[in-house]
């Protein structure tokens, strides 16, 4: 019923402007999925009916979001990252109407109700816009802002501010992040002082993606001088309230479609019910959402590996170097396909984490491990493919540059490599002592 609901309200948009033509009585679930767009960037798994974790109702999901990404973002993704930002509130709206900022979030609150396995099935969706700033924007929006307050929140605050953002009237950001605490969570200095009803917010957020643009902020701050791990909340902060200064926006080296904001709270007067559940448990809410975020990242970027490969592929084959395609050269062959053949064996590393999480199993250690090696992954496959493009490779004109760019963030942001190492090693019982 829930994935009915958000495919009526696909439909509805669509029809409005125009672009398809279903028959009213359309739905997700009767969408029948045959072909990909483009057969030479699909995997096996997905033209076939026994998919490890996806059915037909997934593929229904991924083909009208990719109808939006054709129609509505990639036709305009070079002018946005040479401007440095995208049109988030007119995106995001998009999106909203059609279900899929929300696709695992309660139908109540304007959520589609489905399980996790389908915000993979739209991360890896997602990974079809040409450039990652976009689709990381996204996911702060639907996987990253949400999860606690969606899970902890009050009904009043879900009211005030996921259904907007699930609907895409807000553009949420996520204030984890600060100058000398990234992915060390536990070292924010950021405090909320609760003075009667209201906390008094003084400090400041790093890296903030969708900052410029952003309504309302999740932010992590110490509300209290306990333990690092009892002493942080989540709070809903609207980003107009009088204090809220955007130092600047960040120039980065990649996603440069994505505005990335430095963020000072001065004085900020915050109501204490913007509080996500409990005072406190701030931090412990951050952490058990780092799961779902790991492995939407990976789902993201695996899909984007598999069209650098199928771009690299199309380009060597028109390329000449010594009389020959640079394709029929045996190390480039080869060496594409020994790329792809681990970008497969990391895509059956998130669906098998995927269908134990979905189960109820705790994945913090498959999670790591699959965004540990994407991360990774998307350098070595990055470095290798613009090699083969030469030049041009050199360039800011192709895709293969712009996702050379962009996928280095995947082995810092939402922990860096060496924190998922130690979290692996955490569950091998290896990691010494301090």
């Amino acid at each position: 019923m829930a994935l009915r609901e958000g495919a009526l309200r696909l439909h509805f948009y669509y029809n409005r402007r125009n672009f398809l033509k279903f028959p009213s009585c359309v739905s997700v679930r009767s969408l029948s999925y045959n072909e990909p767009s483009n057969p030479a960037t699909a995997s096996v798994a997905e033209i076939t009916d026994d998919h490890v974790i996806y059915t037909q109702q997934h593929f229904a999901l991924k083909e009208s979001l990719r109808k939006i990404i054709d129609q509505e973002i990639n036709p305009y993704v070079d002018q946005w990252e040479a401007e440095g930002k995208f049109p988030a509130h007119k995106i995001f709206k998009i999106l909203g109407t059609a279900g899929f900022l929300g696709v695992n979030k309660p139908v109540e609150y304007g959520g589609l109700g489905l399980d996790f396995s389908y915000s993979v099935a739209v991360a890896e969706e997602l990974g079809n816009i040409r450039c990652g700033g976009i689709p990381m924007a996204i996911g702060v929006q639907s996987d990253m802002a949400t999860p606690a307050l969606a899970r902890f929140g009050s009904a009043e605050l879900k009211k005030e501010f996921l259904v907007p953002t699930i609907m895409g009237d807000k553009v949420a950001c996520i204030g984890v992040s600060e100058v000398g605490a990234g992915s060390d969570v536990s070292s924010i200095i950021t405090k909320a002082v609760r003075k009667g009803d209201e906390y008094v917010i003084n400090g400041g957020k790093m890296w903030t993606t969708n900052g410029t643009q952003a309504d309302w902020m999740c932010l992590l701050a110490n509300t209290s001088d306990g333990p690092p791990h009892r002493n942080k909340s989540l709070i809903c902060l609207p980003m107009n309230l009088p204090g809220v200064h955007i130092a600047r926006k960040i120039d980065k080296l990649g996603m440069w479609s994505s505005d990335t904001a430095e963020v000072f709270f001065d004085d900020v007067h915050v109501p204490c019910k913007n509080v996500i559940g409990l005072e406190g448990m701030g931090f412990t809410y951050q952490m058990l959402q780092f799961q779902e975020e790991r492995l939407w990242a990976v789902a993201n970027i695996v899909t984007t590996m598999d069209n650098i490969i199928q771009d690299t592929i199309q380009y060597t084959r028109q390329r000449k170097i010594f009389k020959q395609p640079v394709l029929y050269h045996q190390s480039v062959h080869f060496r594409l396909a020994e790329l792809q053949t681990e970008v497969e064996l990391l895509r059956s590393l998130l669906y098998h984490a995927t269908a134990l999480y979905i189960k109820g199993n705790d994945v913090t250690k498959l999670a790591s491990m699959a965004k540990l090696k994407g991360g990774r992954l998307a350098r070595e496959l990055g470095d290798g493919c613009l090699q083969y493009w030469g030049g041009m490779g050199f360039t800011s004109d192709v895709p293969v540059s712009r996702f050379y760019r962009d996928s280095r963030l995947l082995s810092i942001g939402a922990g860096a490599d060496e924190v998922m190492l130690a979290i692996i090693c955490k569950y091998m019982d290896t990691l010494p002592n301090k």
